[in-house]
């Protein structure tokens, strides 16, 4: 089977090229005690059988500076896109969104509004400011990932899915929802957003591991969310770095977790969805 791993992270040893800026000013704990270069990830790739993946901005420890990313992708255009890190609040940021994307350039952007820095929701995703951002993606038919919590700001996210209907977003580690406590609510929760056509959901370890803790009870949140999304607007990402496994490890979760879908959705889950989202993936790979 084909895999393309949706979400992972590569951090420099070349702190000079790569100065570390991260978001808030502070750098995440996985990012100082166990980074992983470029080369360090194809290395993981290749001992996992994963043909191509997507870099998403260490945004922990390079906040805004997409270089890395960029340079990653362009050196290893067979094996790696470039999804990095934007500041959709600044006035020209409509502009500089067409500057960054094209030959070269990146494949997507992500927002960051919550995480181990971050720690409290931010809402201004759907501010009016960023309005002009929203409407240069759509334009650019670019996949936006947003990392956020999903319970008092839904109604934002619905918001601008409702707004924005062109939009792809997805969705980092389904917005975190609260398996553990009940994956039949929690299933029903994220099943709900299914009728906006532009969310796609990524499916990482953060949620893989709760789903292997519910055990017999994990179709009670697979079930409804794959009937409401349909396979091919879901993405599987390791999250390695962040994820202190291996990469063989995450892969390995996912495919048990996943089982017992049908091998069409756990295609379009381990490596079409991906490929649709970020077609230059498709240019290179199988």
């Amino acid at each position: 089977m084909d895999f393309v791993d949706a979400h992972c992270h590569i951090i420099s040893e070349d702190l000079t090229a790569y100065p570390k800026a991260p978001i808030g000013g502070k750098q995440s704990e996985w990012a100082a005690s166990r980074p992983v270069t470029a080369e360090g990830m194809v290395a993981r790739m290749d001992e996992s059988g994963i043909g191509q993946a997507v870099l998403v901005q260490a945004t922990t420890n390079y906040g805004y500076d997409n270089a890395y990313v960029l340079d990653s992708s362009r050196r290893r255009p067979e094996r790696f896109v470039a999804v990095g890190t934007v500041d959709p609040l600044r006035p020209d940021a409509a502009a500089g969104l067409r500057a960054a994307v094209g030959e070269g350039g990146l494949s997507g952007v992500r927002l960051f509004t919550s995480g181990s820095t971050v720690p409290t929701q931010g809402e201004w995703f759907i501010a009016p400011e960023t309005f002009p951002f929203w409407e240069e993606a759509a334009k650019l038919d670019l996949p936006v990932c947003l990392q956020m919590r999903l319970g008092p700001a839904t109604k934002q996210l619905v918001e601008l899915l409702e707004r924005f209907p062109g939009v792809k977003v997805l969705l980092d580690h389904i917005g975190y929802p609260d398996i553990a406590h009940s994956p039949a609510r929690a299933g029903a929760e994220v099943a709900e957003l299914g009728v906006h056509q532009g969310l796609h959901l990524k499916l990482t370890h953060r949620n893989l591991e709760r789903l292997q803790d519910a055990g017999e009870r994990a179709g009670d949140f697979l079930a409804p969310v794959v009937e409401a999304f349909g396979a091919g607007r879901i993405a599987w990402g390791s999250n390695l770095p962040a994820a202190e496994q291996s990469l063989p490890e995450l892969r390995a979760l996912a495919e048990e977790i996943l089982a017992g879908l049908p091998e069409h959705d756990r295609r379009e889950i381990f490596a079409g969805t991906a490929r649709r989202l970020y077609p230059l993936l498709g240019a290179h790979g199988s």
